[in-house]
């Protein structure tokens, strides 16, 4: 197989930018997503329940870098769910994580990789920015 770098670093540039725009505290963020990575996918996605409703540029910030993750994956072959989820739904969250749990282990562990070269991408984005 050959190398494929999927735009990561343009990915991470938009994402860094649009952050920027709309508040450039949640740039903050960016360190806490690299961070989070080894907790797994479920963690990731679900950080961006845990700040909905309170800080909302946050949020967005982790939604849009799950959002790019997809999209990636996607182009990879690897299908990473995606499902609308609201954060007073137990129920919702509680599916959404089982689909991620139930992905193959080979598919996670490069979802992660993937994902860990995009948050490190977006670390230097980051300190390119602010």
């Amino acid at each position: 197989m050959a190398w494929q770098s999927y735009g990561l670093d343009q990915c991470a540039q938009k994402l860094v930018l649009m952050a920027r725009e709309r508040d450039p505290q949640s740039l903050n963020q960016s360190y806490k997503m690299r961070m989070a990575v080894p907790y797994g996918l479920e963690r990731f996605w679900g950080e961006h329940l845990r700040l909905k409703g309170r800080e909302e540029d946050k949020a967005l910030y982790w939604k849009e870098t799950w959002n790019e993750l997809v999209k990636v994956m996607a182009k990879a072959g690897i299908t990473l769910p995606n499902d609308k989820v609201e954060p007073e739904n137990t129920k919702q969250i509680q599916v959404m994580s089982q689909k991620l749990w139930n992905i193959s282990t080979e598919d996670q562990r490069v979802s992660l990789a993937v994902l860990t070269q995009l948050c490190d991408s977006i670390v230097w984005w980051t300190q390119r920015y602010k």
